[in-house]
């Protein structure tokens, strides 16, 4: 009899307390439904609080650059003369295009990390950092601008596309290439510099900025060494001895820095293979482009669209890319292959800016066709267009860049000289195969 009340007791025990436990849960789960408005209001302001800078700096950079990527879309949207008469020149735009925004976007995010840490002064004056990064960019691009003349030759070979032949394509690359330069290195200096003196935080700035005076210059080099290496066609001689000529600067160049004994050499040494690499894939961003030429020339929104959006997805890339090697450098971020709140910090803010871009950059695309009356999709297709592709994109390209960012820093490399270019490259290539399939795709069903 007392075992039984004992039982009974312990029962009525456990019970009343699967009871109390079970309203307790009961009572703690509204509560935590009901405030998770304010939950949400508050970890909304903490992380505006925090990217505030990084917002309102980049979305106004973003903004101006999406004007001059912008010039250059149109400039590339009524490039169809020069497209049909110089054949196979489509497949070397968009990695020139992408190598002037590497090679200086580096260029860019090395001064940033030297202003942050102080080791170079804002100020307007010779240092041995600033001799020996414009050393390394010359010679960069000297380089580059002959790699990426060949992999475009041989890509069309290739491909079986029709194309000019391969001393037009390294004269044409190399003229505008050192043209492109002439205006690019001080404009460089002069926004991370100025940027930095003012206050601004040089990495939400730089790279889009420089993304889109690259963008903007480069197409009119091009059309201007185009017309160079024409003239010069006059006597097949003179062609072959500048060609000769150049193959022998760009390798005297790179000897050069190879053996130097300053930070040249590791500049160059870790950035040529990083840029040769991104070369290849600028050259597949072309050949896509040049397969489907005909599509493009007959949708001329596209054809505008394309510098504009992979100018501005290469800005969004690079301010990711320049801040997590900068949060590197600092110790802001651990090199932990898994982001935490200061790397999230900066994935949601890339998010909320590529929110706001896409759709801006679709619009100015059509409005700029209709203006020029030529063919466009319509307002909505390119709002839509540019829209669905920009987030398939920039989602991919968050984790690329963080694990780029990451492993490069781990193994003892400095990320300024290959996140940016690497980065910006990949997202080149393939911002233009899911900016072609998912205009193919929309128009289709639409």
């Amino acid at each position: 009899m007392k075992n039984l009340l004992k039982m009974i007791r312990q029962f009525g025990d456990s019970s009343v307390t699967l009871v109390v436990n079970f309203i307790l849960f009961l009572f703690n789960g509204i509560k935590f439904i009901v405030s998770l408005p304010a939950r949400l209001v508050s970890n909304i302001r903490e992380f505006l609080a925090d990217t505030d800078s990084v917002l309102k700096e980049s979305l106004i950079a973003l903004s101006i650059c999406a004007v001059g990527d912008l010039s250059a879309g149109i400039i590339l949207g009524n490039m169809d003369f020069f497209l049909k008469t110089y054949p196979g020149l489509m497949v070397i735009i968009p990695g020139a295009i992408g190598m002037r925004g590497n090679i200086f976007g580096s260029f860019g995010s090395r001064l940033s990390t030297h202003l942050h840490i102080g080791t170079l002064s804002p100020e307007f004056k010779r240092s041995d950092i600033l001799d020996e990064n414009i050393t390394a960019s010359l010679i960069l691009t000297m380089v580059l601008s002959v790699l990426l003349a060949v992999i475009a030759k041989v890509i069309c070979i290739i491909f079986k596309f029709p194309s000019i032949s391969v001393y037009d394509f390294v004269l044409i690359s190399f003229i505008a290439g050192l043209a492109s330069t002439i205006i690019m290195l001080p404009i460089t200096m002069f926004i991370s510099l100025k940027s930095f003196e003012g206050g601004w935080d040089p990495d939400n700035v730089t790279t889009p900025f420089i993304a889109a005076v690259g963008d903007f210059f480069t197409l009119p080099a091009i059309i201007l060494s185009v017309l160079i290496v024409n003239f010069l066609g006059f006597n097949p001689i003179v062609k072959i001895v500048l060609f000769i000529i150049v193959i022998l600067i760009t390798l005297v160049s790179l000897v050069s820095a190879y053996t130097s004994d300053n930070e040249v050499r590791n500049i160059v040494r870790q950035s040529t293979p990083v840029l040769f690499l991104c070369s290849i894939l600028g050259t597949v961003a072309g050949g896509i482009l040049n397969n489907s030429l005909s599509t493009l020339l007959k949708n001329q929104t596209l054809l505008t669209l394309v510098p504009l959006f992979s100018g501005e997805s290469g800005g969004l890339v690079s301010i990711l890319g320049a801040r997590l090697s900068s949060g590197l450098h600092s110790g802001l971020i651990d090199p932990v292959l898994r982001p935490k709140k200061h790397t999230m910090e900066n994935f949601i803010a890339i998010i909320t800016l590529s929110i706001v871009m896409y759709p801006l950059i679709g619009f100015l695309a059509e409005s700029s066709t209709l203006a020029f009356h030529n063919i466009g999709v319509g307002y909505l297709n390119s709002l839509l267009i540019s829209f669905i592709a920009g987030l398939i994109l920039i989602l991919i390209m968050l984790l690329v860049v963080f694990y780029i960012s990451t492993i490069s820093y781990r193994r003892g490399l400095d990320p300024d000289n290959i996140v940016i270019p690497l980065s910006t490259s990949l997202t080149d290539s393939i911002s233009t195969l899911i900016l072609i399939l998912v205009s193919l795709g929309l128009l289709a069903v639409i």
